[in-house]
């Protein structure tokens, strides 16, 4: 995977909430990152399931937005905001495995059966009892 280069990310600071006392108020400490997905050249598979994983991250427009302000510093959430942007793409890199379809076999079919019989016998053994003539 290659790196994000710089002229398709956008940071935005933004007051953050949360703890830190004056200094929320103070500093805008938030990372608001956009990324114009489009001029990253991803692969049709690759942006398919980034679309999906992102889900509501990802605009219409093509634009990737991720807010970090988990921390106190303006440099701390900024890296933890390309720290994330990273994991998703590398996620979105990742092929996941086919599935390989398999069928149970004649044994498995008959003691599933068996066991149902044995089900269907210990119930009926609870029904009303019956006084024969």
């Amino acid at each position: 995977m290659t790196p994000v280069p710089d002229h398709a990310i956008e940071e935005r600071f933004l007051a953050a909430t949360g703890p830190g006392g004056q200094n929320v108020n103070k500093v805008a400490t938030a990372v608001q990152l956009r990324v114009d997905v489009f001029a990253l050249g991803l692969a049709p598979d690759v942006y398919r399931r980034l679309k999906t994983l992102a889900g509501s991250k990802l605009s219409a427009t093509g634009s990737l937005m991720i807010v970090a302000r988990r921390f106190r510093t303006q440099e701390a959430n900024r890296a933890d905001a390309r720290a994330r942007l990273d994991a998703l793409l590398a996620a979105a890199h990742e092929r996941p495995e086919r599935r390989i379809k398999t069928r149970p076999t004649k044994a498995a079919k008959a003691r599933r059966v068996d066991a149902k019989k044995g089900r269907a016998a210990v119930k009926a053994a609870r029904g009303k009892v019956r006084l024969e003539p």
